[in-house]
């Protein structure tokens, strides 16, 4: 198995008795991992993300923003929501069913205690799932959930993860990116990133700015506590609102 329960809420914490009136709300816990060193900035992530980060870091490539293992909700929000898809192995189920439930107003709930114990091990379910299909469904919910708000966007990252997310949008979300932005003084110098596979003529030439040169809203294609604490300095100095001024992908 991958996982283990390893405790329950203090008693007389009111959590329970506070949160009856959520009948849209899936509810989570912070995890511990077993071995604690396996996946490190993941375990990070899931259990430190502020309460308004569990709706706008959705889009990551991380997944849900509460752990599938530790869910629960509403028998009458899940039959709204559900049946997960059976579709068997290789189908992220959790993230289609999470994506299912943000599509029809559901909210997210933590619960700031470590009530789980999270097993790694080389034959769990989730290594089936292929990134390229889940990169589609992930795709696809950005394009749907958050791009119709923009009018234009900036996609931070010139490199490989930004030129991929840009090739990977429908033409209409294409034709709304009016920068790439960057750190790399060597992708900044270029210039421009060309879209050679375009079927358009001229072929499109996206400009790539420097990070302070660009204007916002962001769709960020880097990963998060990777660079020392680097980017999110960058980011950080832009005084920015998650969510509304910039969306984390990567």
């Amino acid at each position: 198995t991958e996982w283990v329960w390893v405790g329950g809420l203090r008693p007389g914490s009111g959590f329970l008795t506070s949160t009856l009136h959520v009948i849209q709300g899936i509810v989570g816990c912070q995890v511990r991992r077993d071995p604690p060193n396996s996946t490190e900035r993941y375990t990070r992530w899931i259990n430190q993300l502020t309460p308004e980060q569990l709706l706008t870091q959705v889009f990551t490539a991380n997944g849900p923003t509460v752990i599938m293992p530790t869910w629960f909700c509403s028998r009458a929000w899940f039959s709204h929501v559900g049946p997960f898809d059976e579709g068997g192995q290789g189908v992220p189920e959790d993230l289609l069913f999470f994506y299912e439930h943000l599509r029809k107003g559901g909210g997210v709930i933590r619960v700031d205690q470590s009530l789980l114990l999270y097993r790694y091990h080389p034959r769990a379910a989730t290594h089936s799932v292929l990134e390229t299909t889940v990169w589609t469904h992930r795709v696809r919910f950005l394009e749907e959930q958050a791009l119709p708000r923009w009018a234009a966007f900036t996609i931070w990252n010139a490199g490989k993860q930004g030129r991929r997310l840009y090739r990977s949008l429908t033409a209409a979300s294409q034709r709304k990116v009016v920068a790439f932005c960057d750190v790399d003084e060597n992708k900044i110098r270029k210039g421009f990133y060309c879209h050679e596979d375009s079927q358009e003529r001229p072929k499109p030439r996206i400009p790539i700015l420097h990070f302070r040169a660009a204007r916002p809203p962001f769709v960020i294609c880097v990963k998060l506590d990777l660079t020392g604490g680097a980017f999110e300095d960058n980011l950080r100095s832009l005084h920015l609102q998650e969510g509304q001024d910039f969306l984390h992908f990567s």
